[in-house]
């Protein structure tokens, strides 16, 4: 099972929550239902790898490759308290769901990168590093936009010391975004890439940005809940639209990847779990441009939410597609070999 199944749920999880700011309520709320079970289903097998698989479950932990994947389960984390909050008003669990994301933040961030320091054996950056190192990013923003959500439900002083734990992890995951693609890019332009190198995951690239909006937007209108917002309004303002334009820049930039990738190159085309990773950013970016529209009356932006709405659902059915006849095939192929003993 890949540590970043959980990008399954942040997809779902997005999708819908883009469905239900463009006005397609049963969609929203029919993929509400399924993340919920996706979730649990997923919480469950992840702890009995735990168990049962315990060495590789935290081989894969320090791994430079896969171990960023394990950022999936804060996100996805994020991402259903933030439907439950928006879809049905369930702030206490979207609470609880916030309070469990910050734990697995905590725990994963310090583990997973004091692992990467002091291994004694690591790889070359070419080799050790690919765009799913940005769910970190991801992860933090899902804190910062779900505790901006759940801040304006609260009385004071809880709503301003909230505000500011979003503003602050809005202001890390920036920073860590800044260190991290630096490295990204360094290794696009500067060492051989592979079409099999050129995993999902690097629309994260974009994603990562998306969210960011999202959790820029979400602080201006929470401002006249906390006044401290007030005189860093013009600061917020210029790095929401900061982030909103790094990853529009890499909508185009990331096609004509998958171009030579798949078209040029002839990578075939089949399910893995990390294309979950693609569908994410694209819900995200419908959503955190819906977002910013209301925050910072951008009308004349109003036709990219429902364009990449669209988009997303085609991404999000197709994934999902291939994620049943992946699982029809291997429960055939558990049964033939049941069979055979």
């Amino acid at each position: 099972m890949s540590p970043a199944y959980f990008g399954m749920v942040m997809a779902t999880g997005i999708v819908s929550l883009a469905a239900h700011f463009l006005a397609m309520p049963r969609v929203a709320h029919a993929l509400f239902q399924l993340n919920i079970v996706v979730y649990a289903a997923l919480c469950v097998l992840t702890v009995l790898r735990m168990i049962f698989h315990t060495r590789r479950f935290f081989g894969d932990m320090l791994d430079h490759l896969r171990g960023p994947g394990f950022f999936t389960t804060v996100a996805a984390t994020g991402v259903l308290g933030s439907q439950f909050v928006v879809l049905t008003a369930g702030y206490g669990t979207g609470t609880v769901l916030w309070g469990v994301a910050i734990l697995l933040w905590i725990a994963l961030t310090y583990t997973i990168f004091t692992g990467f320091t002091v291994k004694e054996r690591k790889p070359t950056l070419d080799k050790g590093i690919n765009g799913a190192w940005l769910l970190a990013v991801v992860a933090t923003q899902s804190i910062a936009a779900l505790g901006a959500l759940l801040a304006t439900h609260v009385g004071q002083p809880g709503r301003l010391e909230m505000n500011f734990l979003a503003l602050s992890m809005w202001l890390w995951g920036g920073m860590l975004y800044i260190w991290m693609m630096s490295l990204i890019f360094y290794r696009y332009t500067f060492f051989e890439l592979a079409p099999g190198d050129l995993t999902p995951p690097y629309w994260i690239n974009m994603g990562a940005m998306a969210i960011s909006t999202l959790s820029g937007s979400l602080l201006i209108i929470n401002v006249s809940g906390a006044p401290f917002l007030t005189s860093l309004l013009p600061f917020i303002k210029g790095f929401t639209v900061f982030y909103w334009a790094t990853g529009s820049w890499w909508i185009p930039m990331l096609l004509v990847l998958a171009l030579w990738r798949h078209v040029y190159k002839r990578f075939p085309i089949k399910y893995d779990p990390l294309y979950w990773g693609a569908v994410f950013p694209l819900g995200m970016y419908a959503v955190g441009t819906d977002r910013m529209i209301e925050a910072m009356g951008f009308d004349f932006l109003g036709f990219l939410p429902p364009v990449f709405l669209y988009i997303a659902l085609a991404a999000w059915t197709a994934a999902f597609t291939g994620f049943v006849l992946d699982l029809l095939r291997r429960i055939r192929a558990f049964g033939s070999d049941r069979q055979e003993r």
